[in-house]
């Protein structure tokens, strides 16, 4: 009888055996060889490779261009996460408010969400060949007498930047709504019931109300938004020349990285070092967020009269 409530158990160790395998493969071992390698001059051009401290990220401090990318990677993904986050919050309201009755709610989300499953590669030569020199944008508009002459809009740096952020604003703001009305919708109806008796607003009850119960969904949104935008690569890189252009105005962390694999002797080590400083401002961060969102609970001491 204890030989076979032993059996039973080991069952349940081999359930969990492929997802702890699969993990420990493909992401606790990626990560530690990516950190090892941040120490070393490795390239794919030589079989062996030298231990060498910190030499790659004293380099990579003294590179201009690595400061570039950084600050790029913080500007985009703040630039589209602010409007992304407002109007996602603003269209959840809306389509949450039971006295507003949009009808076909259904539909619109399937509409909102509809930009998320499309393939960024796709997107990328779209609005490529939108903001083209010869594209239709300038053939509306010179045709129109808007504008005198053509405009190069993929040189501009300020128009490019303008470009990458509208694209990531609008992938994400669809799924951003959805996951912020499944939060709203959970929240009992009992309580705005409660708060209009006591004769509270819509602005008092969103702020009271509404807000403190979807924190976590709130966290969650704004975590993964950040681990996201920390890998912004594919619009980016796509969308002009690979490396950034124009004037390294669009040019991330991820396109730096890439950069570096897939420079002559394919430099692994030191794009592995931009691996790992990515990695440590993601978690810094991330860690600052749930710290600075987190429950507070006060400690009531009971004073002696």
């Amino acid at each position: 009888m204890v030989h076979k409530k032993i059996r039973k158990i080991n069952h349940g160790y081999l359930f969990v055996a492929p997802f702890i395998i699969g993990f420990l493969l493909f992401g606790l071992y990626p990560v530690y060889n990516t950190l090892s390698l941040s120490f070393t001059d490795a390239t794919l051009m030589k079989a062996d490779s030298n231990f060498i401290g910190l030499k790659n990220f004293e380099r990579l401090f003294q590179d201009k261009t690595f400061i570039t990318a950084v600050t790029n990677t913080w500007e985009l993904w703040i630039m589209n996460f602010i409007p992304q986050l407002g109007i996602a919050m603003l269209l959840a309201v809306w389509f949450t408010d039971v006295r507003l009755k949009i009808k076909a709610g259904g539909v619109w989300r399937m509409l909102f969400y509809m930009p998320n499953l499309l393939m960024p590669a796709a997107i990328a030569a779209l609005y490529f060949s939108l903001f083209s020199y010869y594209g239709p944008i300038n053939q509306f508009l010179v045709r129109s007498d808007l504008i005198p002459e053509a405009i190069d809009f993929l040189r501009n740096k300020e128009i490019t930047r303008a470009i990458v952020v509208f694209i990531q604003w609008w992938m994400w703001y669809g799924q951003t709504t959805i996951l912020l009305m499944a939060a709203m919708t959970s929240i009992s109806i009992s309580l705005y019931e409660a708060a209009v008796i006591d004769g509270a607003n819509s602005w008092k009850m969103f702020r009271y109300i509404t807000l403190p119960l979807i924190k976590p969904v709130m966290i969650y949104i704004l975590v993964t938004s950040l681990v996201g935008g920390m890998q912004m690569f594919d619009i980016p890189m796509l969308l002009t020349d690979g490396r950034g252009s124009p004037a390294n105005a669009i040019l991330t962390n991820n396109i730096m990285m890439y950069m570096r694999f897939r420079s002559s002797q394919g430099h692994i080590g030191a794009a592995s070092t931009i691996g790992v400083m990515i990695f440590i401002m993601t978690t810094f961060v991330a860690l600052l967020i749930f710290y600075l969102l987190r429950e507070k609970h006060d400690d009531f001491k009971g004073k002696s009269s």
